[in-house]
């Protein structure tokens, strides 16, 4: 019996070490996704190239993400999933220094592509991770240590070149990026414990029926929620620009562009909202927050720049929570040896609700402005909310689930 405390100390431990060193790796990897967003005006002038080509530098790694998600969710169940992660930052670390000797447009946006194919291999392994290595009871704020992570890591990659290009060359904000991509892989080496959990058994159920798997109404629900979240949250940060530009607000490029520091507020709310996920579950906190995320939004209808700034906060922090419900939902969603599967799922519909978000918004603000946009986000948190309500209602989970 005196071996037990001990134990109970050392698997603490453990949790803790996991979790910091996977929200390190969330940070570390983040830093590059949307990292040239501040640089696209200079890049027209440096490239001579249109708004629509420099984008590109964008929306690139985002569709490597997209692409490469559902090939580590499937080898992710046969393979150390902590290998797998200290490669792939190892990966995206070379890539990044490499995008620093780009010539030219072209090959900046393929190594840029590059980026973003490695960044599903610690995201998407991530998930998986966290939720079959945590103690069940810490897996919200381990979601939401994770989502901080992310969230940070993607303001810091923005924040920091913008700063190094306003001094000096751009090559070098990738030189600096690159270099902490491999401080990441680093620190995911050196604290992140070994995976003790590889696929559903021994004998692991071929890549068909581990697809079929998936199609549970449970998961499907989970895979269309995380799909309207990153919607959401694209479609607001897209689109507000154009609201803030035009009168009667008329902001400049440089005031635009520290909208981006209510990401900030975000990161300070997900992991109190991890610990309200641990206590009352996914669904609540998910309808909860949507609920809240959408009074955000109507905030950001009244003419008062201090309005608008607050409902942008308070939109984001709800997509924050969000992903984090969402996430942590996966675990009891997917069978174990389905996981990395579920989550590369998972991240793949993600991206894609990011990409439609950032297109569909334009057909209603052609007819109704920002109003318009409002309205469509609105409807899809709206939509949201009866998905989590119906399909995350643990009875109604095993009834569908036993029926399928």
């Amino acid at each position: 019996m005196s071996l037990e405390k001990p134990k109970r100390s050392n698997d603490g431990l453990k949790n803790s070490a996991a979790i910091l060193a996977v929200a390190f790796a969330g940070f570390s990897t983040f830093l590059d996704l949307y990292a040239t967003q501040p640089l696209l005006p200079r890049f027209t002038e440096i490239f001579h190239a249109s708004k629509a080509e420099v984008g590109l530098t964008v929306s690139a790694p985002t569709a490597a993400v997209a692409l490469c998600a559902p090939i580590f969710g499937a080898i992710g169940d046969r393979f150390s999933r902590t290998r797998l992660m200290i490669a792939s930052l190892a990966f995206l670390s070379l890539t990044t220094l490499l995008a620093a000797t780009s010539t030219g447009l072209g090959s900046l946006i393929v190594w840029r592509f590059l980026q973003g194919a490695a960044t599903p291999g610690v995201y998407v392994l991530a998930l998986a991770y966290l939720a079959e290595e945590i103690d069940v009871s810490l897996v919200g704020r381990a979601m939401a240590a994770f989502v901080t992570g992310n969230v940070i890591g993607g303001w810091a990659g923005r924040s920091i070149t913008g700063w190094i290009a306003q001094h000096t060359h751009w090559p070098f904000a990738f030189i600096v990026l690159g270099l902490l991509n491999g401080i990441g892989a680093f620190v995911t080496w050196k604290f992140l414990p070994p995976s003790r959990v590889r696929g559903g058994g021994a004998t692991p159920l071929p890549l068909g029926r581990r697809i079929v798997g998936l199609a549970t109404p449970a998961l499907l629900a989970n895979f269309a929620i995380g799909f309207n979240v990153l919607f959401s949250l694209v479609a607001v940060f897209s689109y507000v620009g154009f609201y803030l530009t035009a009168s009667p607000f008329k902001l400049a490029t440089g005031s635009l562009s520290t909208i981006y520091a209510v990401y900030l507020v975000g990161a300070f709310v997900t992991p109190i909202a991890g610990r309200f996920i641990d206590r009352v579950g996914s669904r609540r906190v998910l309808v909860g927050s949507l609920g809240i995320g959408a009074l955000g939004l109507m905030l950001t209808l009244i003419p008062f720049l201090p309005a608008v700034v607050a409902g942008l906060a308070v939109c984001c922090s709800s997509a924050f929570v969000c992903q984090s419900a969402s996430t942590t939902r996966l675990r009891s969603a997917a069978p174990p040896g389905l996981r990395s599967l579920a989550s590369g799922a998972y991240v793949t519909c993600y991206y894609l609700g990011g990409s439609v978000g950032g297109i569909a918004p334009g057909l209603t603000w052609k007819y109704g402005g920002w109003a318009g946009c409002v309205a469509l986000v609105v409807i899809v948190e709206l939509m949201t909310m009866g998905l989590a309500t119906y399909f995350w209602s643990e009875a109604r989970t095993a009834k569908l689930d036993a029926s399928a």
